[in-house]
């Protein structure tokens, strides 16, 4: 087994029109690599920020999620690599109108771009000592997207409130989507 990562070969693998079907690959594991993934979604190499951008959006397309790892994964070869909160961090909405009334779409860092519907519901998760919710959203692949702060305020500022129920919520997609709750 060649446990020396090929930046080329890598690159060579990822078919720019489409998501690879990870799903399908099965190569056994290649070793660990230092790459990383912030907290705020960016990509280190060696310590090292990524200079160009186009490589982690490239990396965020064969990246999976297999028990609580990361790996970056082609059909011959799988990397380790370390996820310190979740790979995704969204920092851009982009709305659209459908007969479904309102669509939102969330736009990471890597140029994920991920609508709210019901498949990609958004979780809080409330810091216990300061009471501030942090949201998340279901990605693909078991993987989530933390959502930058003032992306969640841009979602509360078009959110609608029930009172009685003392909870924001969202529409997108046609779905009615809970963004959290005010006392």
């Amino acid at each position: 087994m060649n446990n020396t990562f090929d930046f080329d070969k890598i690159v060579s693998a990822i078919d720019q029109q489409k998501r690879p079907a990870l799903h399908l690959w099965n190569p056994e594991l290649s070793g660990d690599i230092d790459i990383s993934i912030d907290q705020q979604g960016v990509w280190w190499h060696c310590g090292d920020q990524f200079k160009r951008q186009q490589i982690p959006s490239m990396f965020a397309r064969i990246l999976c999620r297999e028990q609580d790892q990361y790996f970056l994964k082609t059909p011959v070869e799988k990397w380790r690599i370390k996820v310190l909160d979740v790979p995704f961090y969204f920092i851009h909405l982009s709305t659209k109108e459908t007969e479904l009334g309102l669509q939102l779409s969330l736009v990471s860092r890597t140029q994920d771009m991920v609508t709210l519907d019901q498949e990609h519901t958004l979780r809080l998760s409330i810091n216990p000592e300061t009471d501030e919710p942090t949201p998340y959203i279901n990605v693909r692949g078991g993987m989530e997207g933390k959502l930058s702060r003032s992306l969640y305020y841009q979602l509360v500022e078009l959110a609608t409130d029930d009172e009685l129920a003392q909870q924001l919520f969202i529409s997108s997609a046609g779905v009615k989507i809970n963004i959290g709750s005010y006392r």
